[in-house]
């Protein structure tokens, strides 16, 4: 019954989705605005249907119909609740269906918002564009991607279960839809974007229309990587959160042209520059996301993030070439149309510094594609396999960061046009302070090593900059001027720039060491006193665990483990963290005892400032939420006596509307400004 009812579902989900372009299409060609708006109620359709298969995978899971391929294969009757229900994006097929369970949400969240605008051609083409991209996933569900694939022969009375890494921590439940729903959540502003290039509506309303949209795909893809990167920190054992592994990559690549599209584009909604630019970087930013979808679900990969070799891979693949070509070929149609009316006054400028940012982002997301990609390409022409690894990768992107964080400290600090070098000298000088404090303090904990003084240095820098807008922004409008687009972008760069530092610290002075322990003996390690008191062995519902209590400088015990799965070749560890604000003691179990008396051999790893690594990221996913609400607003009517133009002049502007006066460098604000001494 699940296999039928969830076949039914991807079916009508597929057909739903055609019938919805091609009755928006036919809207638009015949000119009848009542065709526009029906096309967008397939959206609800669509959704229904994409939610019945993902209740009707969910019920097989949990009721173990084992007359479901895909349960057969993934799950077990022993496999925990928690687990059960992620089962589903725990394999290809059932990630599939999560993709285009997502994408359905959006999908019906952009019928829903744009409902009073169905007939605009601008909104039904971007629902076209839209729907295609629907009917591409949910057609790999009807097609070679069948979740609801039915067992041949005698169905089992019982399956292996989730692979064991994928079933050893919670974050397996959170870490992927959060990745899914910044990955799908750019199709929105693509989808508007290829509508703009289509009806010519190449100014700046389609960028209003999105930002939000953007700005919470970004948000949600930051968060997704941070917990991505927290879940291989708490589940390999190897002591670190990122290993530039081909897969992290995959999930990296979108993020960085995203992020550089996040702040190129408010230089086209302030100057009307950089039109190509920013269609460019999010088509790269869309494109991205399918070339990911492709590594990771192609089988061209060996990684424990990739899922096996399927048949889907040639689909991805030339989807991902019809989306670039098409793109590309839009762009160079309305080229003309998209040259800017403006030109950038002078290097020191935030336009000027906007673009520099957006040319270092570009070079990083180069960088690391072509160490992604490369080894494939030489795999596929001359089938060797080479490895580009980490060396390479911190070599080619250490010295970009660097530059993006002290890009990050001096973009916010410029006016718009030109600044000159006393406006300069005034707003970097406490920033500078900051910076040179950081350096120093680093210095004296015994920080060394030219790469992480400077990321250090920089940090300090923009931290410097990020507070005086924030300050800046709470003396203007008290604590509710914090919510708005540029000082939720403070508080992201804030995040930003404790997520760079602890990178930094934890690369560059992680130390590792093993140690062998019999039952109440002591070791001095790295530092700490390591302390063995024995073992245990314990039965969970889906594994036998080794666990070892072992207590750090006389304080509280932890318990790494090496654990049994059913149908698994070796013992999965697990590792157990004290986290301090300065250092983490990561404690792994590498080999147990051969009795009651016998030693073991624990990995003691002490990494610095690892937990700020999590508090940069929730400050992130903070920052962008608030950078999402919409500032404060007056009505139009609403004036205010006066307003400093900027916070380095003494000059005023007089009956200047409020919603002008909250960006102390606004042209609106200059152009309205009657200039005098107070």
């Amino acid at each position: 019954m699940n296999g039928a009812v969830g076949q039914a579902a991807v079916l009508l989900g597929l057909l739903a989705a055609v019938f919805g372009a091609v009755t928006s299409i036919a809207g638009l060609i015949k000119g009848k605005p009542a065709l526009r708006r029906a096309g967008h109620r397939y959206a609800w359709v669509v959704l229904g249907a994409a939610l019945v298969g993902g209740a009707a995978m969910e019920r097989g899971l949990l009721t173990n119909d084992f007359s479901l391929e895909f349960v057969a294969e993934n799950s077990a009757r022993s496999t925990p609740l928690l687990y059960k229900v992620a089962t589903m994006w725990s394999a290809l097929e059932g990630s599939i269906l999560l993709w285009g369970i997502v994408l359905a949400g959006y999908l019906a969240l952009m019928a829903w918002r744009f409902r009073d605008r169905a007939a605009d051609p601008l909104v039904a083409w971007a629902m076209v564009t839209a729907f295609a991209v629907t009917a591409f996933f949910f057609g790999l569900m009807v097609g070679p991607a069948n979740p609801f694939r039915t067992v041949a022969g005698a169905v089992p009375l019982d399956g292996p279960g989730p692979n064991p890494l994928l079933q050893n921590h919670p974050l397996m439940a959170i870490h992927p839809p959060m990745l899914y729903l910044g990955y799908v959540g750019f199709t929105v502003p693509f989808a508007f974007a290829t509508a703009a290039l289509v009806t010519g509506s190449i100014g700046e309303g389609w960028l209003i229309e999105t930002r939000r949209w953007t700005l919470c795909a970004w948000g949600f893809l930051s968060l997704g990587i941070a917990l991505g990167a927290w879940w291989s920190y708490e589940v390999l054992g190897w002591g670190g959160f990122w290993a530039w592994d081909p897969v992290e990559n995959a999930s990296f690549l979108p993020w960085l042209t995203g992020t550089a599209f996040v702040h190129s584009v408010m230089v086209q909604e302030r100057r009307g520059m950089l039109r190509v630019w920013n269609l460019s970087l999010l088509v790269s930013t869309f494109s991205l996301t399918i070339l990911g979808t492709f590594i990771t679900r192609s089988g061209v990969l060996e990684s424990v993030h990739a899922f096996t070799e399927s048949p889907i891979g040639p689909a991805l693949l030339v989807f991902f070439g019809v989306v670039v070509v098409l793109s590309v070929g839009l762009i160079g149609w309305r080229g003309d149309q998209l040259r800017s009316p403006g030109a950038i006054d002078s290097p020191f400028s935030r336009e000027g510094a906007f673009l520099a940012n957006n040319v270092l982002f570009a070079a990083f997301a180069f960088v690391v594609l072509l160490g992604t990609v490369f080894p494939l390409v030489i795999e596929a022409v001359n089938d060797d396999r080479i490895s580009i690894g980490r060396p390479y990768f911190d070599r080619m992107t250490m010295p970009i960061g660097i530059a993006l964080l002290f890009l990050m400290a001096v973009a916010p600090m410029l006016p718009w046009r030109k600044a000159s070098g006393e406006l300069l000298r005034d707003r970097l000088l406490w920033p500078a302070w900051a910076g040179t404090i950081a350096t120093v303090v680093a210095v004296v904990v015994g920080a060394r090593g030219l790469a992480p003084l400077l990321a250090f240095g920089m940090g300090g820098f923009g931290a410097g900059a990020a507070v005086r807008q924030l300050a800046l922004g709470v003396r203007r409008q008290g604590w509710r001027g914090l919510v708005g687009r540029t000082n939720g972008g403070m508080i992201v760069h804030l995040g930003v720039i404790l997520v760079a530092v602890a990178f930094a610290a934890a690369q560059s002075y992680g130390e590792r060491a093993e140690v062998r322990l019999r039952p109440g003996e002591s070791a001095n390690v790295l530092g700490h006193r390591v302390t063995y008191e024995g073992s245990r062995t314990v039965d969970y519902p889906n594994r036998r665990s080794v666990e070892a209590s072992v207590r750090i400088d006389d304080g509280k015990a932890y318990a790494p483990a090496l654990s049994t799965f059913p149908n698994a070749t070796q013992a999965i560890g697990t590792p157990s963290v004290r986290t301090g604000l300065t250092e983490d003691v990561y404690l792994t179990l590498i080999q147990t005892a051969d009795g009651p008396e016998g030693p073991i051999l624990l990995g003691v790893n002490v990494q610095p400032l690892v937990v700020w690594l999590w508090i940069g990221s929730g400050l992130m996913a903070l920052g962008t939420a608030m950078a999402a609400v919409p500032s404060r607003r007056r009505r139009p009517t609403d004036r205010v006596s006066a307003h400093r133009v900027s916070d380095d002049d003494d000059r005023v502007a007089l009956v200047v509307p409020a919603e002008l006066a909250t960006d102390p460098d606004a042209e609106s604000v200059g152009a309205v400004a009657a200039s005098g001494r107070s």
